[in-house]
């Protein structure tokens, strides 16, 4: 479409003034080369036009009045912090885009259910939009929880959060975190070192989500002191975790059999979070997803819950999301 059928198309504009006047803030605003006001553009589908501290935004009734509010709170955020991340601003406007979307939960439970915080010691992790909010209720008030979607919607960091939390507040006494080993396209066998150094990129988004919630000589220390364990899904047969947060990530690549072992291995006070994406399976093709089939045979059981999220819920750069919704279309 064209700048002048764009133009017609539009169906109503509203113009914003920003006070007080502070042109270091209207910089940090806007972002460099206008990149802030481009990601709102293409987030919202709207057109900004901004002289000085007034702008003028034209669109759908719905989405400019959205846009007026988001700008209107990222001007209030820059008297706050030295510089706005474009990540962070994607991330905050794929809470909005979902709240303008009406997700079911947000009708049932209002605003309120956009945003929710967990407190960590060192930092504060943020849960946005209907489907990460209900995600992390779920994980708060179930003993096992189910986590599906595509990548990049915080399925494994909230719950790695959640985890943390537990941990600091003294309602678990450790921390599990197992990922299946299952060789996507690449032979596990050829890499170099022993087992140890085999299995560590395996783990390592794993460690990632720990190191920025803990801290590095801090996630070592409990490391060393087994009261966080990462382990390969494997090294869990025969085992009873009692008084633990355990975590199964990349469960798609689970076996029928793993699957059932891995839920058999909770104990007393225990949560288990298993997290996956059934787009990206890459077990042989003659087995079954344990993560399919568990869908299929626990989804009427009291106290196991599970949670679904969308390609509209990516919050990794935006590209990231463009590219889950054109292998689903393409899918379809």
């Amino acid at each position: 479409m064209d700048y002048t059928s764009r133009m017609k198309s539009l169906s109503y504009s509203k113009v914003l003034t920003l006070s007080p006047e502070d042109n270091d803030r209207l910089f940090k605003l806007l972002g460099q080369f206008n990149e802030h006001m481009n990601l709102i553009e293409k987030c919202l589908n709207v057109t900004i036009r901004q002289r000085g501290h007034t702008f003028s935004i034209s669109g759908e009734k719905e989405a400019v009045l959205q846009a007026c509010q988001i700008v209107q709170e990222l001007y209030e955020e820059t008297s706050k912090k030295s510089y706005l991340e474009p990540s962070k601003i994607h991330v905050f406007l794929q809470s909005k885009r979902n709240r303008l979307m009406m997700h079911p939960l947000a009708e049932k439970v209002g605003d309120n259910s956009q945003h929710f915080e967990i407190c960590l010691k060192q930092m504060s992790v943020s849960a946005r939009g209907a489907h990460q909010v209900e995600y992390v209720h779920h994980m708060l008030e179930n003993d096992i929880n189910f986590a599906i979607g595509p990548a990049g919607t915080g399925k494994t960091y909230l719950a790695v959060a959640c985890a943390v939390q537990a941990l600091e507040t003294e309602r678990v006494s450790r921390i599990v975190l197992a990922r299946p080993i299952v060789e996507a396209g690449e032979r596990l066998g050829f890499l170099p070192g022993g087992l140890e150094e085999k299995v560590h990129p395996y783990l390592r988004p794993l460690y990632d989500a720990l190191y920025d919630m803990m801290g590095l000589d801090h996630v070592r220390h409990l490391l060393e002191r087994d009261v966080i364990e990462l382990v390969p899904l494997a090294y869990m047969r025969g085992r009873s975790l009692h008084d633990a947060f355990i975590i199964l990530d990349e469960g798609q690549n689970t076996t029928v059999e793993q699957m059932k072992m891995f839920l058999t291995r909770i104990g007393f006070n225990s949560k288990a979070v298993v997290t996956g994406d059934v787009t990206q399976i890459d077990l042989a093709t003659h087995k079954e997803s344990g993560l399919l089939h568990a869908i299929d045979v626990l989804k009427s059981i009291p106290g196991i819950c599970f949670s679904y999220f969308e390609p509209s819920d990516v919050v990794r750069h935006p590209l990231v999301q463009s590219i889950v919704e054109a292998y689903e279309r393409f899918k379809k």
